[in-house]
């Protein structure tokens, strides 16, 4: 580590406990597959996909079950062979509980796998093959976004993105996945950005490793070697290094605007396990249909990482590690930005990258006091943002002054909630704010097209009514004439 990296320490974030361990320190243990998966069609950001298998189909491991629809989706695979045997709905990650479309298939045990297409020399290929053959696999970011990893190839290569920043910061507590996927997949990781350094053009890769991981770093420097490319690069271990802006700026000193993406500014950012899956997808033409995922917390008994087929329910997970009291909490992701869980009865989707079950002393939420205007949330917002006084205006039922203050900026990270000793649960506040400035975008959306639609209704019947006056009048005037026509011959037969 240089002077720079030693002595420079962000002055936005936090650090908290990181409590990777011990499941960071244990081998990485393979689950048994279970007897019946659950693939929800909807594991990505964009469209759901669409079912193409019936019930009562046979399938086989890695087997194609919904298409994907639209721009912007990812098709489904099955993660083992056997029976689908429902289309029907399951229970959602999402706090709400709410249900979303899966299709359920029984494993036969067989482990069968689908014929595969795998590709000797990635570099032969166009980055369109490499982008249609990465989307015909599912990949999607596995860092959390869950973005279709080939909409991000297309993107790069339309911008000329020149440096691929590989993010393998993994700043969420208790979370060790990714750091597993590089100690022990360190070759697939780096082989993997070199694939998508070819498909989006790009001249250097970047990996960003947070320096409380020294076992990933030299795992994946020694992968690296042969590749001047590809460069390893240790970050300060601070929460949120992982955000893709907060770690463009630390690696590349460029700051994405704010309504800007990052391959405005020439740089595209994926994930280590997104990386390792583009890997497999094109050198071994294997869809997305597993993953690691960290299994922690203060009710496990045995917390590690665990490679599981992706639809297992987080029950069988928990059970295989072994619970040493009921869970006071589940969460899908890490403590900070996770999602909260009603029960263990949700299947494992593309995103999740960890399961942490706390017992009751980490469960436990502290009741909130008033501000007391101290400035600590101000001092952790990695985007500079005012978070007391965004949250005042949210109280006081103010959303646009709140939007005023660039609510739309926030990442929802929990710094500020983090911080705040008077414990105000401030991101609750920003994500309420949020669904509530989107419902009343989606409303004012509803409004425009339907009064769009009855102006449209209003203009088509008074065209109507003119064609219709236009069409008797011209009626009337053929009926005149055909009349003083016929009055015409008759006084001409008269005459004569």
């Amino acid at each position: 580590m240089g002077f720079f990296e030693r002595f420079f320490q962000p002055s936005w974030g936090v650090h908290p406990d990181d409590h990777k361990r011990p499941a960071a320190d244990v081998p990485l243990r393979i689950l048994p597959p279970p007897a019946r998966v659950y693939m929800p069609l909807h594991q990505h950001v964009g469209g759901a996909a669409r079912p193409i298998v019936l019930v009562g189909q046979q399938v086989l491991k890695g087997q194609l079950l919904a298409e994907a629809q639209g721009n912007i989706s990812a098709p489904i695979h099955s993660p083992v062979s056997g029976t689908v045997t429902a289309i029907g709905d399951v229970t959602a990650p999402h706090p709400s509980g709410l249900s979303f479309a899966a299709i359920t298939v029984d494993n036969d045990f067989a482990n069968r796998w689908t014929a595969t297409d795998p590709v000797e020399d990635p570099f032969a290929l166009t980055p369109e093959e490499i982008a249609r053959r990465t989307a015909a696999a599912g990949v999607v970011g596995l860092g959390g976004a869950t973005f279709p990893a080939a909409v991000k190839f297309a993107l790069g290569k339309r911008l000329a993105v020149g440096t691929l920043i590989v993010n393998g910061g993994e700043c969420e507590p208790y979370l060790s996945s990714d750091d597993c996927v590089m100690r022990d997949f360190a070759d697939q990781v780096i082989d993997g950005a070199r694939i998508v350094m070819h498909a989006i053009g790009a001249k250097e890769a970047l990996v960003g490793i947070e320096d409380n991981k020294p076992e990933a770093i030299a795992a994946m420097r020694l992968a690296a070697a042969k590749f001047p490319e590809v460069k390893i690069r240790p970050v300060p271990a601070r929460y949120p290094m992982g955000s893709d802006k907060q770690l463009i700026q630390t690696l590349t000193g460029k700051e994405v605007p704010a309504d800007a993406r990052a391959a405005e500014v020439g740089v595209l950012v994926h994930n280590v396990s997104t990386c390792a899956a583009v890997h497999q997808a094109i050198r071994l033409g294997r869809p997305l249909v597993e993953r690691i995922v960290t299994i922690n917390g203060g009710a496990v008994d045995k917390p590690g990482n665990i490679m599981a087929p992706l639809g297992t329910m987080v029950d069988e997970l928990l059970a295989f590690c072994g619970l040493k009291a009921r869970p006071a909490r589940l969460i899908l992701g890490g403590p900070m930005m996770g999602t909260p869980l009603l029960h263990g009865r949700i299947p494992l989707v593309k995103g999740a990258s960890g399961i942490l079950a706390f017992d009751a002393r980490e469960a436990t939420i502290q009741p909130a006091g008033p501000c007391i205007r101290c400035g600590s949330c101000t001092k952790a917002c990695p985007m500079g943002l005012l978070p007391l006084e965004m949250a005042a205006r949210i109280r006081a039922g103010e959303l646009d002054a709140a939007v005023d203050f660039k609510l739309g900026d926030c990442i929802s990270c929990g710094c500020c909630a983090y911080v705040c000793p008077s414990h105000i649960p401030l991101v609750q506040y920003f994500s309420h704010a949020k669904g509530e400035l989107a419902a009343r975008e989606r409303a004012k959306l509803r409004t425009d097209a339907t009064r769009r639609l009855a102006e449209e209704r209003i203009a088509r019947l008074e065209r109507e009514a003119k064609e219709k006056l236009a069409l008797a009048a011209r009626r009337k005037a053929e009926r005149a004439a055909a009349k003083a026509k016929a009055a015409a011959e008759q006084s001409s037969g008269v005459t004569a």
